[in-house]
């Protein structure tokens, strides 16, 4: 019998995985069968111009820089706070303190709060405010989408961070504040992992960046300029009735799937180095 169970839950194990990768690969086959002859170097390194939503020439360069300046901002936010956060409820109260817990249940809720919810919370803040759709905008509700990604996920990796490690500089006389550095860096391949993390969920969302960026044809230069995102540029040509401009999305979608696949496999590479630097 429990033979029999092992063997029907690998065969579950095994057709999930063979069922997660085949859909992976169908939805790159679809991608670059309909992106790729739309994709051109025009496309790439310019801006829409006049009629471009009605199949005439220009690019989304706009789209790809607006969606590198939010995720850049979005990221350095998230780390300034998560980490911080993370340090302080296993580092300087204990582990599991009650108010530690509450914190992690707290950003455990976040977590699971629709994107479309900051989306709207961002367009509230800004409206009260007086605040215009900009890249700030953007910037600051995709910081709210991202932080309890970051926190949860660093959180997990501060867990197994042995106590010898906080004990060992203390007892050498070093101050709080040079064992927390000797932690950071044993936190860093998790903080890298964390960044991977936030980075491909908020590249990719649309429904934050939907009310709080606005969109533009320009590259914003400014925070208060509005700005235009990958993931919108594909909603809005997507919905054109005309099949060039349609095909054109395929290709945006190309692009954001080339720098996620970029972002991620530099991330994973520096992880390792860094894992094997501290041995």
């Amino acid at each position: 019998m429990r033979k029999l169970e092992e063997k029907i839950f690998k065969g579950l194990m095994i057709g999930s995985s063979i069922i997660i990768i085949a859909t992976l690969f169908y939805i790159l086959y679809v991608i670059i069968r309909k992106g790729l002859p739309s994709l051109t170097w025009d496309m790439i390194s310019k801006i829409p111009s006049g009629g471009f939503y009605l199949g005439k020439e220009g690019g989304i360069l706009n789209a790809i820089v607006g969606s590198l300046f939010l995720i850049l901002g979005s990221v350095i936010i998230s780390i300034v706070i998560s980490l911080p956060v993370v340090l302080y409820i296993n580092f300087i109260l204990r582990k599991n303190s009650r108010f530690s817990n509450i914190v992690r249940f707290s950003f455990d809720i976040l977590f699971g709060i629709p994107s479309i919810v900051y989306g709207a919370f961002g367009f509230m803040l800004m409206i009260y405010f007086g605040l215009q759709a900009s890249l700030l905008g953007g910037i600051l509700a995709v910081s709210l989408l991202i932080i309890p990604i970051m926190v949860r996920s660093i959180d997990e990796v501060a867990a197994f961070v042995p106590r010898e490690l906080i004990e060992a500089p203390q007892a050498l006389g070093a101050t709080r504040f040079e064992t927390l550095k000797v932690i950071v860096r044993q936190l860093t391949p998790g903080i890298t992992t964390a960044t991977l993390l936030a980075i491909g969920r908020g590249i990719g969302d649309t429904a934050t960046v939907l009310f709080t960026a606005g969109y533009t044809d320009s590259i914003p230069t400014s925070p208060g300029q509005p700005a235009a995102t990958l993931p919108l540029a594909i909603f809005f040509q997507l919905s054109s009735p005309i099949e060039e401009v349609q095909n054109r999305a395929y290709a945006a979608a190309l692009i954001l799937t080339i720098i996620i696949l970029i972002l991620s496999f530099s991330a994973r590479y520096f992880k390792r180095k860094l894992s094997k630097s501290k041995l």
